[in-house]
């Protein structure tokens, strides 16, 4: 029988979180443990299955979470993750409920998605089995799903997230939060690396703040790309994908 547990602030430090990186010294995981610490306070939970793998939900007060969405009273999933041998196994089931449990005193829960099924972005025909609904929609495919408690007002994307767009329009820009261990690596180094060898502009902007991340141009906060400022995706990408991108954008595929 899989045993579940919730970190605290004592049990943190030690704990493995992260079974793509092995080494919790990683400065992705060291600046994970540290995002976590810092929500803790204002409610965090980070449930995990006492195993090797990547079986975790993670979610707080909407108020303090990094999106921009207007949804006082509900709680806000940061990241519902079952891999690997895990999937399908129920598990994901069991961590969504305990999380509504912790809801049933509030507005109900919410969570990002996406029209289609998409890396990094919540299933959204797994969560409407469990009675979630579609809240709201951002540029270019985002959907905000919500679970709500007796009828409770439906949240809202900020309007900035509508247009696909933000105000920097020169060259590549990484709107990005310290939530992922991989953005370290996969943002500032990769992506960075790969736009100065094609002799592209990058700016990378840390949301480090609530009242930051309210006013992102795109609903995912952890990681998403702008060129020209428009949006071009929230997956974070390998090192030929990069070199693809850079590609592209030479090449005059993004031109606007």
């Amino acid at each position: 029988m899989i045993e579940f547990e919730n970190l605290t602030l004592d049990s943190l430090e030690t704990a493995h979180i992260c079974c793509a990186i092995s080494d919790n010294k990683h400065p992705g995981v060291q600046q994970k443990k540290q995002w976590l610490k810092s929500r803790m306070p204002e409610g965090l939970v980070f449930r995990k299955a006492t195993v090797r793998g990547k079986v975790f939900i993670e979610y707080l007060p909407a108020e303090s979470a990094f999106v921009p969405i207007d949804a006082p009273g509900y709680l806000y999933i940061n990241c519902l993750w079952i891999s690997g041998k895990y999937k399908k196994s129920g598990i994901g089931k069991e961590l969504l409920t305990h999380c509504m449990k912790d809801a049933k005193s509030t507005n109900g829960i919410a969570i990002l998605s996406s029209k289609r099924k998409m890396p990094f972005l919540a299933d959204k025909k797994f969560l409407m089995h469990h009675g979630f609904e579609v809240a709201d929609t951002a540029s270019p495919y985002f959907e905000l799903l919500v679970w709500r408690n007796n009828n409770a007002p439906l949240p809202a994307f900020t309007p900035q997230t509508q247009t696909g767009r933000c105000d920097w329009s020169d060259g590549l820009v990484l709107y990005y939060t310290h939530q992922c261990p991989f953005v370290d690596h996969y943002g500032l180094k990769v992506l960075a690396e790969t736009a100065i060898q094609h002799q592209i502009p990058f700016t990378a902007i840390h949301l480090d703040s609530v009242e930051k991340a309210r006013k992102a141009p795109s609903p995912f906060t952890t990681y998403s790309i702008f060129y020209n400022g428009h949006f071009i995706t929230h997956e974070l990408l390998s090192e030929k994908k990069c070199v693809q991108l850079m590609q592209d954008i030479n090449h005059g595929k993004f031109s606007h």
